[in-house]
Formats: C-alpha cells, structure tokens, sequence
C-alpha cells in the first residue's frame, strides 16, 4: 500500500490536520505525484510562517512541474528559515538548489 493510500481518508476525515496533508504531500512528492502534492503542501506553507518542510518540498515540486519562477521565492523562505531555525543541512541544500536557479 502507498502511503499517499494511507494518508488521503485521513485527510478527508481531518480536513484541518496540518500533519495528516503534510504526510499526505510529502507522500505525494515521493511517489512521484508532483502535481498532486502542490495544493497539499501550499497549504502547510501557508498555514504557518514558520513551518520548513513543507516550502522545501514546495518549492522542489515546483520546479519538477516546470515552475521554477514560483519556486524560486518559496526556495528562499525556506532557506531564511533553515538558517533562522539552525538546520544546516537543508540550509546548504537550498543554497545549491538557489544557486543552479541563478
């Protein structure tokens, strides 16, 4: 069973649950569903500014679909808040994702 299986009637229970659609984006994106995952982890992103993950995989879903103009802004909060928030990592990730956007 996929696990966008598992979390999508969680989702259509739970509509609010920011964690069950981040699962079920982030699923999503794994399985190869880019397109889908977008609406889902737009609105992690939107539901709190300080939220990382769900703007990394927002803005990667982005430009897979070709939308890198839409990535690009959504890339750099996500940048801003993984050095704010001390994740190095992501941190240099973002940086090399930005800086092939260049």
């Amino acid at each position: 069973m996929k696990k966008s299986e598992i979390f999508l009637p969680k989702v259509e229970a739970a509509p609010d649950n920011r964690l069950f659609r981040f699962s079920l984006g982030q699923a999503l994106y794994e399985e190869g569903a880019t397109a889908a995952a977008i609406p889902h982890l737009q609105q992690c992103a939107e539901s709190r500014a300080d939220w990382m993950l769900p703007r990394i995989l927002l803005g990667k879903a982005y430009l897979q679909t070709g939308q890198a103009p839409k990535a690009k802004p959504i890339l750099e909060a996500a940048l801003a808040l993984a050095i704010e928030q001390h994740h190095d990592d992501p941190a240099a990730e973002l940086k090399d994702i930005l800086d092939e956007l260049s």
